[in-house]
């Protein structure tokens, strides 16, 4: 999985006060957990960029002054209601010898059958969840939907990985082909069976 990198300073004082004045100044209160204890950080706003605003899935480096180095996920962030500025963090430690339980995204490749028919693709699930060793974390789970036909379904029990292990019911719908009015017969199997009664009845 692909990591972000994230610069800070350890911050003393974790009031309200202290966190509005770091707000003030540009940056965002954060804490992370996970450790022997919490570790309360801050961070310039800008460096969240590319970990809040993606639908990709990451990990983080977090550097701090002083030379110590943490690798976490983001569990919580909390926005402003009317600006969306980002007013705190939560980040939870990861170590290598211990399971994490993360969202992954679901990336869709290839064009259906069924929709090519006039079927309507409707995805159920955009990210599902796992849980892994951190180095066994996917960047995301991809689901090849060309052979799916209209009325066809992916569950969660068809994308099983030895790496990681899904924290859904198995029979959990990720994406399915939906008819609709326009909808034609696709099936390969129904329009050779239509085709063969018509093959006998020319050699009668």
């Amino acid at each position: 999985m692909k990591s972000i990198t994230i610069n800070g300073s350890q911050r003393e004082s974790v009031g309200k006060k202290a966190a509005k004045a770091l707000r003030n100044a540009g940056q965002v209160p954060c804490v992370l957990y996970g450790g022997d204890k919490p570790v309360h950080f801050a961070a310039a706003e800008l460096a969240f960029s590319k970990l809040v605003y993606t639908p990709n899935a990451h990990t983080v480096v977090i550097n701090l002054e002083g030379g110590e180095t943490f690798s976490a996920v983001l569990q919580d962030i909390q926005f402003h209601p009317v600006t969306d500025r980002i007013l705190h963090v939560d980040f939870y430690q990861l170590f290598e010898d211990k399971e994490i339980a993360l969202d992954i995204p679901v990336n869709l490749v290839g064009n259906s059958k069924g929709v090519k028919n006039g079927g309507i693709l409707r995805r159920n699930n955009r990210k599902l969840r796992v849980k892994a060793l951190p180095a066994n974390l996917p960047d995301f789970i991809e689901v090849d939907i060309t052979p799916l036909k209209i009325g066809d379904k992916v569950a969660v029990s068809e994308l099983a990985n030895e790496k990681y292990t899904f924290l859904h019911t198995d029979n959990t719908v990720v994406c399915q082909i939906k008819t609709s009015r326009t909808a034609v017969v696709e099936d390969d199997e129904e329009e050779e069976g239509a085709e063969a009664p018509a093959a006998e009845a020319a050699q009668e």
